[in-house]
């Protein structure tokens, strides 16, 4: 991370376990960004917090070092089985994402994290639960699965994290977050985070239901991503987007892009125009096999593909440094969903480039979304020179859609029960 994106206060000033500081320095993480220097203090305290910060922002290690904590300072009789804390996304690819990072910084701790998602490893996830766990990190169908099967109780939960609870209303998970809430010890007998892109009226509304008198801190969007973001804007039409697309791309020659769509299957169109002109992209949207979206994210870290063609909802919670342009072939609909989008660059400190383009059918989005980052996207005009004229699309076949026992508070992997009372 770079200076400019870190705060003054330093992690070795805030009185976290020794464990956890280990796994920081391991890291090389000496500060905190703004949202951990605001949440943390409170967090640790064992106060609820509702917090408003974008993804890049720091926020998964913010919720992950209190809930860590909290867990390693109060430890348990022996013979008691977890879990104790339970950590929800909207998405696979996010709680993926989490629980690394959750390993990464608690690998000195001894707790045991468990990732709980759907499309993969049913069984075995099956059986991680039933061996004990101290940590969920999961998403809401697959949690609520094995919790009505009887594979792991709520009932000891002692601390509870809600993150991007704007994309859960947007997904319809809503129903399922109350019902797990209600399942839990009361707000007052537990931890409780809830982060969120924004923190609309619905989503305050859940969290004064189910916390208890949570402190606000809210770090804005335009602070978090646009003045690292290089942003630029053509006005269209809808027949000039694909020879536009390939000029910029091929002038540009980005190193790892995201080209945003509003549709699966404009994803798939944009893709095999990609491909015929010897670009190589892959798509990345809810209907892709599971095992598939894992390699194809793989190979794009590993910069072996350099395009990414992805949906709103698909690359929601994507984790993936080094992004050197977000493209938004299509302008989102929704202006939050901008500066999701853009947010995928420029990611801890780093710059980045997003190109968006307007044509006649969402260029209505426009003004909500300058209203929105309180800014005028300069705007430039696309040239014939710029466009290239595309060969033929290149359609490809649809295709079909942690370690055992608990350890926590022994300061080991391994051996015995975790959080064992002295």
């Amino acid at each position: 991370m770079e200076n400019d994106h870190l705060s003054e206060v330093a992690f070795d000033s805030l009185g976290l376990t020794e464990t956890l500081q280990r796994g920081l320095r391991d890291l090389g993480y000496t500060h905190c960004t703004p949202i951990q220097a605001q949440s943390l203090p409170i967090a640790l305290q064992g106060r609820d917090v509702a917090g408003q910060a974008q993804t890049g922002t720091g926020k998964s290690a913010a919720f992950l070092l209190a809930t860590m904590h909290h867990l390693m300072e109060n430890p348990v009789e022996e013979d008691r089985v977890g879990p104790w804390a339970i950590i929800i996304a909207p998405t696979r690819e996010l709680a993926l994402q989490i629980h690394k990072d959750a390993e990464q910084l608690g690998k000195h701790t001894g707790l045991n994290f468990a990732a709980i998602y759907g499309g993969t490893g049913y069984e075995q996830q099956k059986r991680q639960l039933e061996e004990g766990v101290d940590v969920i990190v999961g998403t809401p169908g697959r949690i609520i699965d094995f919790f009505k099967q009887g594979v792991f109780h709520l009932k000891d939960i002692e601390v509870v994290v809600l993150d991007e609870a704007d994309r859960m209303f947007d997904l319809g998970f809503i129903d399922d977050i109350r019902f797990l809430f209600r399942r839990m010890p009361p707000p007052e007998k537990r931890i409780n985070m809830l982060y969120s892109a924004t923190l609309s009226h619905r989503v305050m509304e859940l969290a004064f239901e189910h916390m208890n008198d949570p402190t606000v801190i809210k770090v804005e969007a335009e602070q978090v991503t646009a003045d690292r973001v290089a942003q630029k804007l053509y006005h269209v039409t809808k027949d000039e987007k694909i020879p536009l697309l390939l000029g910029v791309l091929k002038s540009h020659d980005p190193r790892r892009s995201i080209v945003f769509v509003n549709t699966k299957r404009a994803a798939e169109r944009v893709t095999a125009y990609l491909d015929g002109n010897g670009l190589e992209a892959a798509v990345i949207s809810g209907d892709i096999p599971q095992k598939k979206r894992e390699s194809l994210l793989k190979r794009f870290q590993a910069g072996e593909l350099p395009i990414l063609v992805a949906t709103d909802v698909a690359a929601r919670g994507l984790h993936i440094p080094g992004v050197t342009h977000v493209i938004n072939y299509d302008l989102p609909q929704e202006a939050e969903d901008y500066v999701h989008r853009i947010g995928r660059t420029a990611r801890a400190g780093e710059s980045g480039d997003a190109i968006s383009f307007a044509d006649e059918e969402y260029v209505h989005a426009l003004p909500d979304i300058e209203a929105y980052i309180e800014q005028k996207i300069p705007s430039e005009i696309a040239t014939a020179e710029m466009m290239i004229e595309p060969k033929a699309p290149k359609f490809q076949p649809r295709s079909g859609g942690g370690g055992r026992g608990s350890n926590r508070g022994s300061g080991n992997r391994g051996g015995g029960n975790r959080r064992r009372r002295a």
